[in-house]
């Protein structure tokens, strides 16, 4: 038998043995994981009844784009404080202005001038409202709603990305089924919430594994929140064995193939 063929089935014998290897180990490592690491709120009991005691309440926060409309019984008294644009003897209709809380906290409302919205609720703002309103207009109906409200997920998430919101609020597990729940690499005892306060980033940690993450001060998530999901160790691990299995494949490759090379240049 000639010294290539003998290398060259040298080289089939290798890759033979690595890759199965490889294989192997990624398929133990990827099955690690146990139930403990997996399941939510594995210390609920059965038929356990459980009093949400959250007394979380959405605020205004600067950045946020905020739709005000303002009606009464008499349209005509309450337009001016309803601001329009667009619109055409065409039939297209005039699109409401929304107000953008400036650094300050405040937006500009018509007639009435600056006012200071951040950090208030959406009932607390109505009734500030109405009391400077008050002057011009007589029981106004106050309509308030956040135009930018969006989470995003990321990490070891099916399908990482920034999602709207409708509506006031939404919770984290609400917000892991807009990006298809964790995958299995996902770290659920140590999930991580970034929040931003007027500039200020503030970092929490959720165990998602415990029935006690339902009175997170998380749990609720505000607009603008990212919520990030590490990977375990065995994900970790995986992937560093991966890199390193393929890393190994590719040198030998290259020390084989230089060795057929020279071999085939002395012959």
């Amino acid at each position: 038998m000639s010294v290539k063929k003998i290398i060259s089935v040298d080289v089939f014998q290798f890759l033979k043995t690595v890759i199965p290897i490889k294989i192997v180990f990624l398929v133990l490592l990827s099955s690690c994981a146990t139930k403990k690491e997996v399941v939510y709120f594995q210390n609920t009991g059965d038929f356990e009844t459980l009093v949400d005691k959250n007394s979380f309440t959405p605020k205004f926060k600067i950045d946020d784009l905020v739709s005000i409309y303002v009606s009464t019984l008499d349209s005509e008294a309450s337009a001016p404080f309803n601001l329009f644009r667009g619109g055409s003897e065409g039939g297209v209709r005039p699109e409401q202005v929304d107000y953008l809380v400036d650094k300050d906290g405040s937006i500009d409302f018509p007639v009435v001038g600056k006012v200071k919205i951040a950090g208030l609720s959406g009932e607390e703002v109505k009734e500030l409202l109405r009391d400077k309103l008050s002057d011009y207009l007589k029981d106004p109906i106050i309509n308030i709603r956040l135009r930018n409200f969006s989470i995003s997920v990321l990490g070891e998430v099916r399908r990482p990305g920034t999602y709207p919101v409708d509506g006031e609020r939404i919770t984290i597990m609400e917000a892991l089924g807009f990006a298809g729940d964790l995958t299995i690499k996902g770290k659920r005892e140590n999930v991580m919430v970034i929040r931003d306060f007027d500039g200020t980033k503030v970092y929490t940690r959720i165990d998602l594994t415990k029935k006690e993450a339902l009175s997170s001060p998380v749990y609720y998530l505000t607009q603008n929140d990212v919520v990030y999901i590490e990977p375990n160790k065995s994900a970790i691990t995986a992937s560093a064995l991966d890199n390193r299995a393929t890393i190994a494949v590719s040198i030998a490759s290259i020390l084989i193939t230089g060795t057929i090379l020279l071999i085939t240049r002395t012959n």
